[in-house]
């Protein structure tokens, strides 16, 4: 027995009595268990005045949530979207109550700050979670359909498409069509440029949704006219989830050559497209091109998985050689030749490169720190931090100067084990120099001497 039912077994032989004292006790200490009581003793009917009366008086609430009670207030909606799906059985009426808490989006994110991003996730998983599945076992599925659009009439704060994107999971393709009918009827009728595009925009994801390239493709031409690369790898995308492997390939040719703008969803698509067509010859020259462009375990890996792993170590060693020609320092080739354990040609690529380390790239920086360290390549180590601590101290950016002080600590510490400094400046040389440079903020040395 686990310890979850023990203790629900002991709850109840303790009896209805001490257990419903135990609650009314409790109630009077906590709002949540009061209002626990009043939803399990009220009747189905009573529970939807209850919802209804708890979403209405958001809209008389004088109070703001800023960010810092924004969580709390997530889970203040999250609990009233619980109470509805514990006390509401009637499919129609589940829906009913969920759309109308979409349409409270108003009164909700204008008594809220929710730069957090909290609020809104309660409406695109939480709200969206239950509307589908309050719809999926509804009859009425036009009747879905209608306060689908009803809601999606207007979307001041972009949440309420939630539930179009979610239309397939509960309606079939022959009612998602009489909705793409209304939608454009509202379309065409429509004046205003941004009311159009919010209905045709509607219907791209429907149309999406019931693998319709050819409507998706129209309605984005509909909507934009000129189709920018963004535009063309969305018609692709779709042509290609629809199975129309040639067209969703043609579409991505039209992209200009060179263009980089979103190059690695492109790629992606192209990868999935070589694939379905048994392309092995354009398949490895793009898995070649991504894995040069962009070194990683990654890109490698998705190459040696169509040109067979027993070609890694000749992959490998060509393409160290051309990482080590290159002039250009990128952190992600260091980190690349960590990963697959050529540490000996990471530390001679930093050390050749050490000019063109920049402190203001401190996350990858500060990673390449510690792995070399690990390998005991102490004199790398230390000319990265520099790098840190130069970028802090030149910048005078004083909240960092906790991070500048531990790293100079670490150069004081490492400088005890580098045997040869090479072309580059002794420790004491180094901080002789930053001290002539930076000896004037006072803020940071004090603190350095006390810690020291």
């Amino acid at each position: 027995m686990t310890l979850g039912s023990d203790r629900k077994q002991k709850l109840i032989a303790l009896g209805a009595d001490a257990l419903a004292d135990a609650l009314l006790n409790l109630a009077v200490h906590s709002e949540e268990a009061d209002d626990l009581i009043e939803q399990l003793i009220a009747t189905p009917k009573e529970n939807v005045q209850r919802f209804k009366k708890k979403l209405s008086g958001l809209k008389h609430s004088r109070r703001f949530i800023d960010w810092r009670g924004a969580s709390g207030f997530a889970r203040e909606l999250e609990m009233l979207l619980q109470d509805l799906k514990s006390c509401v059985d009637d499919p129609l009426t589940g829906v009913e109550l969920v759309s109308a808490f979409y349409e409270a989006d108003n009164t909700i994110f204008e008594i809220c700050d929710d730069s957090s991003g909290n609020i809104g996730d309660v409406f695109r998983y939480d709200a969206k979670e239950l509307f589908v599945d309050y719809a999926k076992p509804c009859e009425d599925k036009q009747k879905i359909a209608d306060i689908i659009l009803k809601v999606n009439k207007k979307d001041n704060y972009g949440i309420r498409d939630t539930l179009i994107d979610c239309a397939s999971e509960c309606l079939p393709e022959n009612v998602i069509r009489t909705m793409i009918a209304t939608l454009q009827k509202w379309a065409d009728k429509e004046k205003d440029e941004y009311g159009k595009r919010h209905h045709l925009m509607l219907i791209e994801s429907l149309a999406r949704q019931i693998k319709d390239a050819k409507l998706f493709k129209q309605t984005r031409i509909a909507s934009w006219g000129k189709l920018s690369t963004a535009a063309l790898i969305d018609i692709a995308r779709v042509y290609l989830e629809s199975g129309d492997i040639e067209i969703a390939h043609s579409w991505l040719k039209k992209i200009p050559e060179g263009e980089t703008y979103q190059a690695y969803e492109r790629d992606k698509l192209l990868e999935e497209i070589y694939h379905k067509q048994g392309d092995s010859k354009k398949l490895t020259e793009l898995l070649y091109q991504n894995f040069r462009s962009y070194h990683s375990t990654d890109t490698l890996q998705a190459l040696l998985d169509v040109i067979g792993h027993d070609n890694r170590d000749e992959v490998v060693a060509d393409e160290v050689k051309v990482i080590l020609k290159a002039d250009r320092l990128r952190e992600s080739d260091a980190e690349f030749l960590i990963s697959i354990g050529k540490i000996d040609e990471a530390e001679l690529y930093l050390l050749g490169r050490a000019e063109q380390l920049d402190g203001k790239h401190y996350g990858s920086l500060l990673s390449l720190a510690e792995a070399m360290e690990v390998e005991d390549r102490h004199l790398v180590t230390s000319l990265i931090y520099r790098s840190l601590l130069i970028s802090i101290l030149e910048r005078g950016y004083t909240k960092a100067y906790p991070h500048g002080i531990r790293y100079l600590k670490k150069l004081d510490k490492l400088a005890t084990s580098v045997a040869d400094w090479k072309e580059f400046n002794h420790h004491e040389a180094f901080k002789e120099q930053i001290i002539q440079s930076h000896g004037r903020k006072r803020s940071f040395w004090s603190k350095y001497e006390v810690k020291k």
